[in-house]
């Protein structure tokens, strides 16, 4: 018997999620990973290694509790917002019995968590125009424990509509957690459902401050829900989720100043995706740029493949979306600096 053979079958079966960094590519340019272009300048103040951190960093979780508009017990910090999403999994659903679902084309960790834990995953579509299916969803909620929708939805870039997301809570009321994945939502803040937590107790929201804070490398997340669900989850969370650094970091960058630097860089964002959107459009190698509320933007082009291998070739590394459902010939693009940008506008522009 060999060690593979030793672990459980469906850790066996299991295809592992391939972020950008395990995708690897010896870029110059990396516009693959929705993280912001450039990285903010913080000090740690020195606090103790020596000593275990509190379970929940209570600056951090009174400084996001402030910044989101909800009280101190509705938020629980986590490893990212990826932790956030196994942590409702483990709490809610029993292995070889319960399901998840999701809509692709979407973010691909929702599956890797379920399978990784013996969790089925039941998929109902997006829309062509890549909204909630709320017709297919509903005869679908037999055995769901666990809902997932993101919104901006990645790698797409569109809002879920507001209504629909509101009907799939009311479908789901005393039956499955519906979790809002709002990783991107600093790029359009009036579309948060922070403000409905007080309306549905099953309503969990996932956050973080990879994308608009510009913290990827912190890893640092959280989860946004009723003090009922914080609880449970608070069960299954490792005894000391964040370090000390972390959420040293994690405290300074909710102070006030911070986030109106965060603010500041959002709208830098968008103004560079208008560009990017505008000047992709105007090539003859794309046949379609998608609207977005992110930081990234998702073409379709009359032969993805080839950009997207003759943009790796050239250290511009972009995100091939050609296998996604629905999405061939089709890339993601992060929005980068204006420099950055104008060199993928100028790499695609002369490919014959």
């Amino acid at each position: 018997m060999t060690i593979t053979t030793l672990s459980r079958q469906n850790v066996q079966a299991l295809t592992p999620y391939q972020s950008a960094r395990k995708l690897g590519g010896n870029g110059t340019i990396w516009l693959n990973a929705n993280e912001y272009p450039t990285s903010p300048m913080f000090q740690l103040s020195g606090k103790d290694l020596n000593r275990y951190p509190e379970p929940q960093p209570q600056a951090v979780v009174q400084g996001y509790a402030n910044y989101a508009g909800v009280p101190p017990e509705n938020v629980l910090v986590t490893r990212g917002g990826d932790e956030g999403i196994e942590l409702v999994i483990r709490a809610f659903c029993e292995p070889n019995q319960d399901a998840i679902l999701f809509c692709p084309p979407t973010y691909g960790m929702y599956a890797v968590s379920a399978e990784t834990v013996g969790v089925a995953c039941k998929t109902v579509p997006l829309t062509a125009d890549f909204q909630l299916n709320l017709t297919e969803i509903k005869p679908q909620l037999e055995g769901v424990k666990v809902v997932f929708v993101c919104s901006p939805n990645n790698p797409t870039g569109n809002l879920l509509k507001r209504s629909d997301l509101l009907e799939l809570l009311q479908l789901t009321a005393g039956k499955a957690i519906v979790v809002v994945d709002e990783a991107y939502i600093e790029f359009c803040p009036q579309a948060t459902l922070a403000k409905e937590l007080k309306n549905y107790p099953h309503l969990a929201i996932i956050r973080t401050l990879s994308k608009a804070f510009a913290l990827a490398g912190l890893r640092c997340g959280f989860v946004l829900a009723n003090a009922e669900l914080i609880q449970i989850l608070s069960k299954v969370i490792a005894p000391y989720p964040i370090p000390v650094p972390s959420a040293d970091i994690a405290e300074q960058a909710l102070q006030a100043e911070n986030i109106a630097l965060v603010q500041a860089r959002v709208q830098e964002i968008l103004a560079n995706r208008q560009w990017l959107a505008e000047a992709l459009a105007d090539l003859p190698q794309v046949e379609n740029v998608y609207d977005s509320e992110a930081n990234y933007l998702l073409i379709k082009c009359q032969d993805g493949e080839r950009v997207f291998k003759a943009l790796w070739e050239q250290g511009i590394i972009l995100r091939d979306q050609n296998k996604a459902l629905n999405l061939q010939n089709c890339i993601r693009i992060t929005v980068g600096t204006r420099e950055e940008n104008e060199r993928v506008v100028e790499a695609i522009a002369i490919l014959k």
